[in-house]
């Protein structure tokens, strides 16, 4: 079976809100396997790497101001489909049109405070963990609850 690995990130509203806790315990109970996690007080230069793909939009200086705000929570999840599940426990990029359950649909309102960023594809989750985790920060281990969650 093919395991891939996402990036996620508890944004900087996320951790002032104090849900931190509550969003790991989503992808846990999901059955996913975290590798990696820690706490970044991220600089300019990593969130332009991260947003390059934004640079042109209107809203890009506003996005690094908000995302330079505060602390994030780095994090990397493995598992069978992680990627595109995990966009889908996300909810939509605008949280107004993100169904009740999902993480920005429970916890968001405006697009501009979206709580979380989840990487939408393989090749973006690989480059996405290569700019903020070293391969010696990532760990690889043995789930006991592996045979409980696939067949």
């Amino acid at each position: 079976m093919a395991m891939e690995r996402t990036y996620i990130m508890v944004k900087p509203d996320g951790v002032q809100r104090k849900v931190v806790g509550d969003i790991v315990g989503r992808f846990e109970s999901k059955g996913y396997q975290l590798v990696g996690m820690k706490m970044v007080q991220p600089d300019r230069s990593l969130l332009e790497d991260h947003y390059d793909s934004l640079k042109e939009k209107p809203f890009f200086p506003k996005l690094m101001d908000y995302m330079s705000s505060g602390p994030v929570i780095a994090m990397v999840w493995s598992g069978k489909d992680v990627v595109a599940t995990g966009r889908k426990m996300l909810g939509a990029t605008n949280p107004l049109d993100s169904a009740p359950g999902t993480i920005r649909g429970d916890y968001a309102i405006d697009v501009g405070r979206n709580i979380i960023h989840g990487s939408d594809s393989v090749e973006s989750a690989e480059r996405e963990i290569g700019l903020w985790f070293t391969d010696d920060e990532l760990m690889s281990w043995q789930d006991h609850s592996h045979d409980w969650v696939y067949e």
